[in-house]
Formats: C-alpha cells, structure tokens, sequence
C-alpha cells in the first residue's frame, strides 16, 4: 500500500463520521468530506501528528448543474512535515450552509468570500461575507455554467454625464449558428492537386 493510500486510511478511520471516502489519481490524495463536518475535518489534519497539514492553499468550488446537490467545494492544504498535499471535497447544493473555516485557518478568510462571490455557495459563521471580486450591486454568480457569457449589465463611462453607467445587456450583432461540416465526416470536394500522390490510387 502507497503511502497516499495509508494516509487516507488512517484519515477515513479516525474520522468515520465525517470522511465517506478517498481517492487517489496522478500522485494526489483526494478525501471526500461531509460539508457539515468540513470545521472538524480541517482541524484534525491541522492539529493531528500524523498529518500536520497546516498550510491552506486554495478554497473553490466546481459546479455541476445536473446535480441536486451541484457544487464540489474544494479545500487544499498542504504538510511541510509529510511534504504532500491533500485536497478535501464536500458536495454542496444552492441553499446549503458549508460551516466556514477561518476559526482553524484565518487565511480561508478572502478564499471562502470569492468562492460565495463567483459561485454563491454559502459559507455560515463567516464574519464578512461579501461579495469581492465583482462590482456592487451585481446580480448572479459569474462561474456558474448557467450564468449567460454576456452577463446582465454593461458598465461603462460617459463622458457627458461624467458618471459610470450601468445599462442593459445590448449585443450589437447577432449570434450565428455557424453550421460547418464535422472535420471527421469530410467534404465531398473533388481530388484537389496534391492529392492523387496519395498511397494507394
């Protein structure tokens, strides 16, 4: 057994209640976490010996919208000690409270407000959570798979009323359906010079 493999046994057996299940793939450990139990998860790898993950790299989320429950929120830390990485993931639907984490790692802190900011998962006992990378008063979360490319709103300057506008969505041009031929399917095109040298004719 690789030593991934034992570290994510021993993760599964000492948090039966919490951890449903590991992976590994391309020399990465993944542990599949309860959203619920995320704070108890985070401070075991934190505090525990064996483990020591006491760095956070990254809070995000993945959305996949066929789903009930259709964001993957995904934590990474990483252990000097083990000199490895861990990446957590807790399914999450629109309206479930994930419990923040910045009692155990203060530095989740901007990482949870981004990921409510572009994807709108809900981060419960977090002291600030606003929106931070987008404008104020915006509608929607823009990395979500059903949120249109062009948005809801422009903004631009007008120099005439010497403000910023916010206006409608107007595209000056249509969308096209571009209808090519499927490059596998080929085009009925007569011999082209060339290519009677081909192998065979």
């Amino acid at each position: 057994m690789s030593k991934l493999a034992e570290l994510g046994e021993s993760i599964k057996a000492a948090l039966s209640g919490a951890v449903t299940g590991y992976a590994i793939a391309l020399d990465q450990l993944t542990v599949t976490v309860e959203a619920s139990k995320i704070v108890d998860v985070v401070k075991f790898l934190r505090d525990d010996p064996t483990c020591r993950f006491v760095n956070i790299t990254d809070v995000t989320a993945v959305d996949y919208p066929g789903r009930e429950k259709r964001f993957d929120v995904v934590y990474h830390l990483l252990s000097p000690t083990l000199n490895t990485r861990i990446r957590l993931r807790a399914e999450a639907g629109e309206t479930t409270h994930v419990p923040s984490i910045i009692e155990v790692f203060p530095g989740a802190d901007w990482f949870e407000r981004e990921c409510y900011d572009l994807y709108g998962v809900i981060f419960t006992g977090h002291p600030d959570m606003r929106r931070l990378l987008t404008d104020y008063g915006f509608e929607g979360h823009p990395l979500r798979k059903d949120f249109p490319l062009t948005g809801f709103v422009e903004v631009r300057y007008d120099d005439q009323e010497k403000r910023v506008l916010y206006e409608p969505v107007r595209l000056n041009q249509e969308f096209r359906k571009f209808d090519f031929l499927s490059p596998w399917e080929g085009a009925d095109y007569p011999v082209l010079p060339g290519d009677e040298k081909r192998s065979g004719e």
